[in-house]
């Protein structure tokens, strides 16, 4: 027997709950969920969280877990939306099987469902426009108003509910509503909206369908005709299970269980579709996949890993309350997952001209780098060094202080992987002040892997060969908004908040030459610089780096300045 037996993990509130089901024989033994997304835009990493829970319950208790698109307001929802929601959930290493589904699926059940209900006297058909049903609705302590039209009889509002669907009234001229109690404390439960007339083509109904089912009359209802055991939604919704459960009981469907879980509130970031829309509409992003986005196409394009995602909703866990997490969480989970994986090389942001006067011109030596020092199946890779060099700009300085210890005059550092330097001279712009080029010698005793010289330096440099070299560009981003939660002032916009220095664009930059055949959505560790990965806009004869995290959390570090 081991002394150290193995710690099984904690559960959470949810799977408390499904293992407590599964312990009574609550739905057979079954374990089914779903992720429910709304067509209407992108997903982000929000979703994410919501992707890996349901999916992951399904695999965890052998269970089953669907996609179903809650396609229901055919104005805002587009084939695109659809495409690339299934493009991120496979990404991040999810599977629905033949289990793909849609609310408008449903459409002519959920319509027989309502007219189920119109028959039982518990719905009617309601002339008053949506502004009037607002106003009537009441507040959280004082009772709604009833609808003028609430004592129609069974038989007029199956006529009209009719005369709806065949399109013979005009759009918002009538609504299906729930005849429920109009001083419920539980003001969903005041006569809800069913139905609304709506004349726009649906993306898969195409125009079938004149007269649409609200969310509320949607959501529930799919989830008790695909018998999920388990529909777990955000605590936003909490507010609605009053209703769903009324819906189901009323009907006398199959009672699919809601449950609630905080949602991702992620610092420096908005998560909702709606702002991410008008941020992408207005111009403010370069597109839903634009890298400084929240949204997985943005993160895929920068370079976050799905292991990473996957690893960060693990590490925040499910909790009952709302609270914002620090994007710096995620950030780690990125630097901790690349930092495994991605090969070593090296890459000159700024370069300044180095000249190697005592090596040989045009001589090419080849230096020996490790790929990855995490990883020893990595091996190693040849790099090119010749008598000009670029190194990085802010490595050199003409006055350094004393605890600087990269290049100055006079002194000597390293350049990895390759030879100890010394700076003899240095030129510079006679209009500007800047340096231009900086002239050292290097000892040939001091080449990495076989030095013999005992020297000892404090400072290693990165650089790139000048001649061997390829030119790069690379996009440097930071967080798109300057405040940690950009919703909470309610008298500003949240695009007030933008950060107006999210995107640096570096066009001078030079890489390994090994580099040249790199393709789109490569990983690498640019060393002493960050994680970078090639952008879907590189081609054969441009390559196009984008920054996907730096080494450290400088944000962090500038915040406490």
């Amino acid at each position: 027997m081991s002394e150290h037996p193995e710690v099984k993990p904690s559960l959470n509130f949810i799977e408390e709950i499904i293992e407590e089901d599964l312990r009574l024989g609550k739905n057979e033994g079954r374990v089914h969920t779903r992720f429910p997304p709304e067509p209407n835009g992108y997903l982000h990493i929000g979703h994410a969280k919501s992707i890996c829970l349901n999916f992951g319950l399904a695999e965890k208790y052998h269970g089953l877990c669907n996609l179903r698109f809650d396609d229901t307001n055919p104005e805002k929802e587009e084939q695109q939306y659809i495409d690339a929601i299934k493009k991120d959930i496979q990404w991040l290493g999810f599977d629905w099987g033949d289990r793909e589904f849609y609310a408008s699926d449903y459409f002519q059940k959920l319509y027989e469902l309502a007219v189920q209900l119109i028959a039982s006297g518990k719905a009617y058909v309601d002339d008053q426009t949506a502004e009037e049903i607002a106003a009537t609705r009441g507040t959280p302590t004082t009772p709604g108003t009833e609808s003028p039209f609430r004592t129609r009889s069974v038989d007029e509002n199956l006529a009209l509910f009719e005369q709806m669907k065949a399109g013979e009234f005009e759009e918002g001229a009538k609504v299906l509503r729930a005849k429920i109690d109009m001083a419920s404390p539980h003001t969903y439960l005041r006569d809800p909206v069913m139905y609304r007339i709506k004349y726009a083509e649906h993306p898969r109904t195409a125009n079938q369908w004149c007269i649409y089912p609200t969310y509320d009359w949607a959501h529930g209802q799919s989830d008790a005709l695909e018998e999920i055991t388990h529909s777990i939604c955000t605590l936003e919704f909490k507010v609605h299970r009053p209703l769903y459960e009324w819906y189901i009981e009323t009907l006398g469907i199959f009672p699919s269980k809601q449950r609630e879980f905080a949602r991702l509130n992620l610092g420096y970031t908005v998560l909702s579709k709606r702002k991410l829309r008008q941020l992408v509409e207005e111009d403010y992003v370069n597109g839903w996949d634009d890298p400084r986005m929240p949204t997985l196409s943005g993160m895929r394009r920068r370079g976050y890993t799905a292991a990473a995602i996957r690893n960060f909703c693990d590490t925040i866990g499910i909790a009952k309350r709302d609270g914002i997490v620090d994007l710096a969480l995620l950030e780690h989970s990125v630097r901790d997952n690349l930092n495994k994986t991605a090969p070593r090389v090296m890459g000159v942001l700024r370069p300044l001209k180095l000249v190697i006067t005592n090596f040989p011109e045009g001589d090419i030596e080849i230096c020996h780098a490790v790929n990855n020092p995490e990883d020893p199946e990595a091996g190693t890779r040849e790099i090119p060094f010749t008598r000009e060099l670029f190194i990085e700009k802010t490595d050199f300085m003409e006055e350094p202080p004393k605890k600087f210890f990269r290049l100055g005059p006079d002194r000597e550092v390293r350049l990895k992987y390759a030879y100890i330097i010394k700076c003899e001279s240095y030129d510079k712009d006679p209009e500007t002040g800047e340096v231009t080029t900086v002239y050292g010698t290097y000892d040939p005793n001091t080449k990495s892997g076989s030095d013999t010289s005992g020297k000892k330096v404090k400072g290693t440099l990165s650089w790139v060969s000048a001649t061997e070299g390829i030119d790069a560009e690379l996009r440097l981003y930071d967080r798109l908004f300057t405040e940690e939660n950009p919703d909470g002032d309610k008298e500003k916009d949240f695009k007030t908040f933008i950060n107006p220095e999210s995107l640096e664009v570096l066009t001078g930059s030079k890489v390994e030459p090994g580099l040249k055949t790199a393709k789109a959505l490569d990983h690498f560790q640019f060393e002493r610089q960050g994680y970078f990965n090639v952008d879907m806009d590189s081609t054969d004869t441009k390559l196009v780096f984008n920054r996907t995290v730096a080494l450290r959390d400088n944000w962090a570090k500038m915040q406490k300045k």
